[in-house]
């Protein structure tokens, strides 16, 4: 078996083990009853950390260099495990396939998340928004978590398909999307793999939404073909794309894999990470009174529109800020290919490697008070502290998230539309508990509206 021992920083590692493992299950308790504060606990104890997973073995890189360098070296740290599972849903998309075969989707995809497009997918964005916010009604109590899932679905359908999908078809994609979502992550976590085969009513249902949501994307991409009209959507897009070099498109099947793997990104993790950051603005009234005051100047009244972003850049530093406190992908993995050494310790090929944003971002030696919530962190003269690679909201390397700046430019709009005319405070005995599931969620976050 080949070792690697290249390209690894060279520096003095700490390395470590976690503490509080038990008999026969390790640290798996502690990783399914609190795994926030299990992950944020771990850099204390080294940059590279040993954890009990049952009888097994894995290593957190805890230190930014370290996830850089896994997240680098894709040949040596290959995907595994967990993205095994979401190929129940993900098929062999961008997001969860390997080597030669992520290679080519992500040169054939690329173009499609050019800066020009993303600007034409967005031109609907802000009006979809005041569409869903004109219908709000002051005093009114409002689980802000359910109404931006519901929000970027409608929001990622018309991205995708422009026009074509009506209301009871979005909903029920979205209501279909929600527990294929959770139940994929109840897989990914179960330490026994029969337990997804059993017909519960839960196996049942996940069935049936993972069927009709495909159902509904293959109809749409059959209805594209039978037209061939270039919408200047995603979906044409996609149906278009050419390998620049050998001419190659792809075909229906991987077409519906994107499809869904952009309906799970661009609903998911952007409805939580609003969700979060409207709770953020309605508990603290000095970072809100800066939002509207900014989002006041720059657009006069105006719904916003992609050119008017440079203009906003407190309300960007907010949403930076909120990723850092709560990344919608708070832990990954990938699996060694071969034998290799990290922070200079010998690694077996199979050998599960983790990561964790989450634990990255609360580390109080890369961000100080790093419970705090400071947008401040993100201004032009602070920003430069902060370490390389030490946030982590959308991964890194030739596996990043492909629609990272199609996620921020939507929630952006999103956020300067609604606080153009609205102020939502937290409902008298509401508290954020955020849930650790296939993303971190914001869970039930009851607000109450008030027109500005």
């Amino acid at each position: 078996m080949r070792t690697s021992k290249s390209a690894e920083p060279e520096r003095h590692w700490r390395t470590g083990t976690a503490p509080g493992a038990v008999p026969l299950l390790g640290h798996v308790p502690a990783l399914w009853r609190r795994p926030l504060e299990f992950l944020a606990s771990l850099p204390a104890y080294g940059d590279l950390v040993e954890v009990r997973l049952g009888p097994g073995r894995a290593y957190l890189a805890a230190h930014p260099e370290l996830v850089r360098h896994v997240l680098l070296n894709p040949r040596v740290f290959d995907k595994g495990g967990v993205f095994d599972k979401a190929r129940q849903l993900l098929g062999n998309s961008l997001s969860v396939s390997r080597g030669e075969e992520h290679r080519f989707q992500r040169r054939l995809i690329q173009p499609a998340f050019h800066t020009t497009r993303i600007a034409a997918y967005t031109t609907a964005v802000a009006a979809d928004t005041r569409t869903v916010t004109d219908a709000w009604r002051a005093g009114r109590t409002l689980d802000v978590s359910d109404a931006m899932h519901a929000l970027l679905m409608r929001v990622a359908a018309r991205t995708l398909f422009s026009t074509g999908l009506d209301d009871a078809t979005v909903e029920e994609a979205r209501q279909c999307l929600r527990t294929v979502s959770h139940g994929i992550y109840k897989r990914t976590v179960a330490p026994l793999g029969i337990m997804e085969k059993l017909p519960t009513p839960g196996n049942r249902a996940y069935d049936h939404a993972n069927a009709r949501l495909r159902q509904i994307v293959a109809g749409m991409i059959a209805e594209r073909r039978r037209s061939d009209t270039d919408h200047g959507d995603l979906l044409s897009t996609l149906l278009r794309a050419e390998h620049p070099e050998t001419g190659e498109k792809l075909d229906d099947g991987q077409v519906l894999d994107q499809v869904v793997t952009f309906l799970v990104a661009g609903s998911e993790t952007t409805a939580s990470t609003l969700a979060f950051v409207f709770h953020l603005m309605g508990t603290l009234p000095e970072v809100e009174k800066r939002v509207h005051a900014e989002v006041d100047t720059a657009l006069a009244g105006r719904t916003p529109v992609h050119g008017d972003l440079p203009a906003l850049p407190y309300t960007r530093n907010v949403i930076t800020e909120a990723l850092r406190l709560y990344p919608p992908s708070w832990m990954a993995m990938r699996v060694t290919a071969q034998d290799t050494e990290l922070a200079g310790r010998p690694v077996p090929s199979g050998t599960m490697i983790l990561y964790s944003a989450y634990a990255l971002h609360h580390n109080p030696e890369l961000f100080p008070d790093p419970e705090s919530f400071d947008p401040g962190r993100w201004e032009e003269d602070r920003a430069g502290q902060v370490p390389r690679g030490a946030l982590l909201p959308f991964g890194a390397g030739s596996h990043k998230c492909i629609g990272d700046v199609l996620a921020l430019t939507e929630t952006a709009l999103i956020v300067a539309t609604v606080a153009a005319r609205w102020r939502l405070r937290p409902a008298p005995g509401s508290r954020l508990r955020p849930e650790p599931r296939a993303t971190l969620e914001a869970g039930p976050l009851p607000m109450v509206l008030e027109r500005r």
